[in-house]
């Protein structure tokens, strides 16, 4: 591991934290308006358990929606690939479907839904992800190097195995940055939809019945909560971007 890559970002982060304290104590700045960093972490230590079972519920809400709008968006985007009509159509569908403020339905979803399920979460969390899976897996299919289509032609290779050999894994490093990109929208989608109402059981919702109650350090902690829940998806995805692409490691 780079010591610097981890080094950097930690100091930046530390002396930013010095900073927020001692503008709200020396400003003396309201906590409505922006709680102190240790008052928020004294929060965050007192409601650790409840924020960790909170984070665990938006975070299978998330982990749900961002699978099932993954699977969607990579059938999709293969369905496009094989038939150039499809294609063509499905740009602007999906243009006009990424234009939709899709957080906006969440309370549509809750009414058709029953106020016990946590379907209608899942679903504004596969249709935020959609989007950027299938835009960038797309065009990762739609860009193969010429010369590996004249090598395959040459070989008689069929459309499976140039599929397998050539086109998969050259979309692969463009599906990954769709999914990096899928998998913090998907937290945010996850905990901004728990405002609509339904179960009461994610972070999004004790952020809202805190901030009801003046409680703005409790928030703020959940609020932390959600971006510690955001950071583990981004680490995941890149984790499993490293595992299958083994050849980027040797080439950098």
């Amino acid at each position: 591991m780079n010591v610097r890559a981890v080094f950097a970002p930690a100091v930046v982060g530390v002396g930013a934290l010095v900073l927020w304290e001692t503008f709200v104590k020396v400003g003396r700045v309201a906590p409505y308006v922006l709680p102190a960093p240790s008052a928020v972490f004294t929060e965050l230590v007192e409601n650790f358990e409840t924020i960790v079972e909170t984070g665990l519920a938006s975070g299978l809400n998330t982990l749900v929606g961002l699978v099932a709008g993954t699977v969607f968006a990579l059938l999709a985007a293969l369905a496009a690939t094989r038939f150039t009509g499809l294609g063509e159509v499905s740009m602007p569908l999906v243009a006009a479907l990424n234009a939709l403020p899709i957080i906006a339905l969440a309370p549509i979803l809750n009414n058709m839904f029953e106020s016990t399920s946590s379907i209608p979460r899942r679903a504004v969390v596969a249709l935020v992800v959609f989007f950027p899976v299938f835009l960038n897996t797309l065009r990762g299919l739609r860009e193969v190097d010429p010369t590996h289509t004249e090598l395959m032609d040459s070989y008689a290779a069929g459309p499976w195995a140039f599929n397998r050999h050539v086109r998969l894994p050259g979309a692969l490093p463009f599906f990954f940055t769709g999914l990096r990109q899928a998998s913090s929208l998907a937290v945010i989608a996850a905990v901004v939809s728990e405002y609509f109402g339904g179960l009461q059981d994610g972070l999004g919702s004790r952020i809202t019945s805190a901030a009801a109650n003046t409680a703005y350090p409790r928030a703020w902690a959940f609020v932390a909560g959600a971006c510690v829940l955001g950071l583990l998806f981004y680490a995941a995805a890149l984790a499993i971007e490293r595992l299958t692409t083994p050849w980027k490691r040797s080439a950098a």
